[in-house]
């Protein structure tokens, strides 16, 4: 399935105002599973720092969500957001101005070329590497664009049923990805080759979550990919289905997994 077109839609309706962008992030924060992982990542690394001056980098910031989450949280902080789609840089620099948030610019980069030596004090990249074939070069450049102590957080599918495959047969279910995912010892060998001195990995998406990705993710996606007109039945479908799915998120993001569809990984320089 072609997932870029989707959001192209996506971006173009709720990018009409500023209050409707607000309202799809709210919406991308209470449905995507990943999103409660990577928010509880970033409240435990903000205790103390919130009242410091910190810079960020959101390496692949997509729709710019998680930009607008970190620079929520405290003004004090720098946040350059860096990815390679034009438009989606230009939308998120209008909306940040539009709301007075003058500590975050938007900018275009290509991970495998961008490096800003001993620069943020933390970089996130969330559905990013699963896209990036040179992988361990972006991860040389995330570990020299660190400062001394500083952190990385990743998000990116697993080799445990990520990007809904299940055997050496099947496809990505997203067509874009250039892996189905990441061993768990294989991205934390990958991070250490690039210098990184201290790696933890968890797994997400354990039972509960792959459930609630299926019914709030994979099958509304599906639904849209067939025909646009199933933007009509969206609302009712999640009328049902949003509440089953807020309490699998919980379960998810509260439980530890043995096994999961999902990673969140975290380096240390």
């Amino acid at each position: 399935m072609q997932y870029d077109p989707i959001k192209r839609v996506l971006g173009d309706a709720f990018n009409r105002t500023p209050f409707l962008r607000r309202v799809f992030y709210k919406l991308l924060d209470l449905l995507l599973l990943r999103t409660w992982h990577v928010h509880k990542e970033l409240r435990e690394w903000a205790q103390g720092r919130r009242d410091k001056e910190q810079h960020i980098l959101d390496a692949g910031s997509g729709f710019g969500q998680y930009t607008y989450y970190l620079s929520g949280m405290s003004r004090k902080w720098s946040i350059l957001a860096v990815d390679v789609k034009e438009e989606q840089i230009s939308d998120s620099n209008c909306f940040i101005r539009a709301i007075g948030r003058h500590n975050v610019l938007f900018r275009i980069a290509d991970l495998v070329k961008y490096r800003e030596p001993k620069s943020y004090d933390l970089i996130l990249s969330v559905d990013v590497m699963e896209h990036i074939l040179e992988d361990v070069e972006v991860f040389r450049n995330f570990q020299s664009s660190l400062r001394h102590g500083g952190m990385l957080v990743i998000s990116t599918p697993s080799d445990q049923g990520g990007s809904d495959v299940h055997g050496d047969d099947e496809a990505s279910f997203i067509e874009e990805h250039v892996r189905d995912g990441y061993n768990i010892q294989e991205i934390q060998d990958k991070l250490k080759l690039a210098g990184f001195s201290k790696v933890k990995a968890r797994y997400s998406y354990g039972k509960p979550g792959q459930v609630s990705w299926r019914l709030s993710m994979k099958y509304p996606l599906l639904l849209l990919n067939v025909s646009k007109i199933f933007f009509l039945v969206l609302p009712f479908y999640y009328l049902i289905t949003f509440p089953v799915c807020l309490v699998l998120n919980w379960m998810d993001v509260n439980g530890n997994h043995k096994s999961g569809t999902g990673l969140i990984v975290k380096a240390w320089k």
